[in-house]
Parts: structure tokens; sequence; C-alpha cells
């Protein structure tokens, strides 16, 4: 089972640097101006790290699943990083709806609001941690 859980942690690790980037480029996206080759980059680089990022967390999620088949379920504290990790799923279903509109040119967002969606995984990140090494409840 450590096996298990280091490439749980691996997974994660990797996936949240995805997580971390990717709402970065749209950051990015966001400020420029019409159909340009700095756009193109940008789509392009945006659709690979979506395209990279996505497996790791499936990785992430099953590794994670592995445990608790093996570990159990136990304890108000893992029901809390469920939840969490629920919500970091949904953001990430959510970072490819955002790429999409990108490519079709609807998005309707400003960057400042872009500069505020990429913080939302740096606090799940912060919430999870501490509710796996406290376990407080």
């Amino acid at each position: 089972m450590l096996v298990v859980k280091a490439l749980h942690i691996s997974m994660v690790i990797a996936w949240f640097a995805g997580l971390f980037y990717l709402p970065r480029i749209f950051v990015n996206l966001a400020m420029v101006d019409g159909a340009s080759s700095e756009r193109d980059r940008l789509l392009l680089m945006a659709g690979k790290l979506f395209r990279f990022m996505t497996p790791l967390g499936v990785l992430a999620v099953a590794f994670g699943l592995w445990l608790w088949l093996g570990y159990g379920f136990a304890g108000g504290w893992l029901h809390a990083k469920m939840a969490l990790v629920a919500v970091l799923v949904i953001y990430h279903l959510y970072c490819g709806r955002l790429l999409a509109a990108f490519r079709a040119g609807r998005n309707v967002r400003g960057h400042v609001w872009f500069r505020w969606f990429n913080e939302m995984p740096v606090l799940l990140m912060f919430a999870i941690v501490f509710l796996v090494v406290l376990k407080p409840f």
C-alpha cells in the first residue's frame, strides 16, 4: 500500500501543477485582443496542458480510491477531504469548458476574474493537506 500511496501523492502533485498553471494561461488569453499568433500559441499550450493533466487527475483519484479500499473510509476528515476532491474535479472539468469557450472565441470573462479563479486550487490544496495531516475530526 505504500507504493500506492506514493503513486497517489505523485499524481496529486502533478495534477495540481496543471491546476495551478492552466488558469494562469487563461489570464493571458483573456488579455489578448482578437486573432493573433500569441493567442494561437496560448491556446496550443492550454490544450496540451489540459490533455496532459486530465489523465494525471484520473490517476490521482484512482489511486486515492485504491487507498480508500485498502484502509477503509473512516473519519469525518476523510468525508470532508472527499468533498473537496469532488470540488477539484468539478474545477478541472470547468477549466475544460473555459478552454472550449476560448477556442470558440466565446470567452466573456476578463483577466481579473481569471486571476481570482486561479487562486481556488491553492485554497483547496491547503484545506486538503491540513485535513490529511491533522485529521481534526
